[in-house]
């Protein structure tokens, strides 16, 4: 299967260069907040219009609201209230984000069923990125969950080309593994540069796997970064193997890897694992 692996990424490779590479189109409800959240002048009440045209986005947004990480003494119902409570900014990056669940489905069974793996992982790692975010640095937590789970949104093309023009890669998981391990950082980066997502977010899926990176400061790369190690630690997949005493992000957040992160502080465990939760269905 070697050479499937190589003839795949040629394709791939090519297809990105001639710019013939099938991108995902974020869906319409994101388009929308992220069109208004560039409006400095917006107001709680437009936004909340947009997010409402989506139930299911709607119920989230107010989920979250109403999580043990951010409530406040009284339960919030009512949207406009939710986004007043999270701030524009926050509401909107968050609503993005929240809205690309619907991205990760396929009609094929095989490919349906590794999308919503990867989202689930995808909202566990931006669980843990707001609250390492929160708990270690000054960037915005909003977008740490959203660096956190757009991470992995390279695997979305590539396996909609195994889907389309190579059924064999999805008949064989290790072989198509391999290709999704090899490419997808690529491919996500050429992603969120044609979504013309910020700067600060667009390295983190071309950067997130690049344990010898060491920027001046602490950034998103670093976040999702540590993020993912803890989230895969003490399981059978290869990031569990990654030495953390050479990851420079570790330290870069004021984090003693002597220790695991939960055990280090029972507040960011709990942290950690109620920003999970709110951002699950």
């Amino acid at each position: 299967m070697a050479f499937l692996i190589e003839q795949v990424y040629s394709d791939i490779i090519q297809a990105i260069k001639n710019d013939e590479l099938v991108l995902p189109t974020l869906p319409e409800v994101a388009l929308r907040v992220r069109e208004a959240a560039q409006d400095p002048e917006i107001e709680i009440n437009c936004l909340g219009k947009i997010i409402a045209t989506d139930a299911a986005l709607t119920a989230r947004v107010i989920k979250v609201v109403n999580s043990p990480l951010l409530r406040s003494s009284n339960e919030i119902s009512d949207l406009n209230m939710a986004i007043s409570r999270l701030g524009l900014s926050y509401t909107s990056n968050l609503a993005l984000g929240l809205a690309m669940e619907q991205m990760f489905q396929a009609t094929n069974e095989l490919v349906d069923t590794q999308l919503r793996d990867v989202w689930a992982r995808s909202t566990e790692i931006a669980g843990i990125s707001h609250a390492l975010c929160r708990h270690f640095t000054r960037l915005k937590p909003d977008q740490a969950t959203l660096a956190g789970l757009v991470h992995q949104i390279g695997i979305l093309p590539i396996l909609t080309y195994a889907e389309e023009r190579d059924s064999r890669l999805l008949q064989d998981a290790e072989t198509l593994q391999q290709v999704i391990d090899r490419l997808h950082p690529l491919v996500g980066k050429r992603i969120l540069e044609a979504w013309d997502f910020p700067a600060a977010l667009i390295e983190v899926p071309s950067e997130y796997l690049n344990f010898e990176r060491n920027s001046e400061q602490v950034d998103y790369v670093d976040i999702v970064q540590v993020a993912a190690l803890q989230n895969y630690a003490d399981t059978t997949h290869p990031l569990a193997e990654i030495d953390w005493t050479t990851v420079s992000a570790f330290s870069k957040l004021g984090i003693d890897v002597r220790e695991k992160l939960e055990e280090e502080d029972e507040d960011l465990n709990a942290s950690m694992e109620a920003a999970m939760q709110m951002l699950q269905a």
